[in-house]
């Protein structure tokens, strides 16, 4: 494919995707008020005593927080086309026994996303309450303004999310030819920091509870991405020897 060729097909990609994400906006939309349910259960949870209520000091803050929440939730719904889409369009540079991993790519990293995201709604009762000990050792009111809450565990989830499709990217290198499995595993005591401080920087609440929850299964994904993309370029080689 020539220059003009590859920016006609992203640009195919991109207005695929933006339709998706309107069409799961508007998905959220019908579910609102369930999805907010939700969401605040983690900190009716962490303090029953507030019986799920948020203080709103705003009156507009409950639209800023119904946008937020529709366009994150959008992007959610609208995963499986997004990744897709990006398959599609990386799929012309690989070889045809490559290929065929299209559906479990696809699959993997939605199920992926979801284990990150519910990962970080399960730690989330704990996290508040480590939070709301650390910092006054109970003499503060929990009780917090919707705009800010639910900004936290939307970046949360997202963040989980999107760190637990770190082995899909290992991966993808790896049969890339960018990276080689015997280079990752020369690295791994390094890789280990720098995933601890990755894991610092992109957790929103910085609570201990929620970066060994995201940090452990980062580690443990680094060792699955090397074994796979170890197979897997093994494979490429074997098709390329074919050829």
């Amino acid at each position: 494919m020539t220059l003009v060729e590859h920016l006609a097909e992203l640009r195919k990609r991109l207005i695929i995707s933006v339709v998706a994400i309107a069409v799961g906006m508007v998905i959220v939309t019908i579910f609102y008020n369930d999805i907010i349910h939700w969401l605040v259960e983690p900190y009716a949870k962490a303090f029953p005593e507030n019986k799920g209520r948020l203080l709103q000091i705003d009156p507009m803050e409950g639209f800023g927080v119904r946008i937020k929440a529709t366009t994150y939730g959008a992007i959610a719904v609208a995963m499986p086309v997004l990744l897709w889409q990006i398959w599609r369009f990386i799929s012309p540079g690989l070889y045809d026994n490559e290929k065929r991993y299209a559906v479990p790519f696809v699959l993997s990293a939605i199920v992926l996303f979801l284990l990150g995201a519910y990962l970080a709604y399960w730690t989330m009762p704990k996290a508040l309450d480590w939070l709301g000990d650390i910092g006054g050792g109970g003499l503060f009111e929990q009780q917090y303004q919707p705009g800010k809450y639910f900004q936290l565990i939307l970046y949360m989830m997202l963040a989980f999310g999107v760190g637990f499709e770190f082995p899909i990217v290992l991966i993808f290198l790896q049969l890339a030819g960018i990276l080689k499995a015997s280079q990752l595993r020369q690295v791994r005591r390094y890789a280990i920091v720098g995933i601890t401080l990755l894991v610092a920087i992109i957790t929103p609440s910085g609570d201990p509870i929620s970066m060994l929850a995201l940090s452990i299964p980062m580690v443990l994904f680094y060792e699955i991405a090397i074994i796979i993309g170890s197979w897997l370029t093994r494979g490429r080689r074997q098709g390329a020897d074919a050829r």
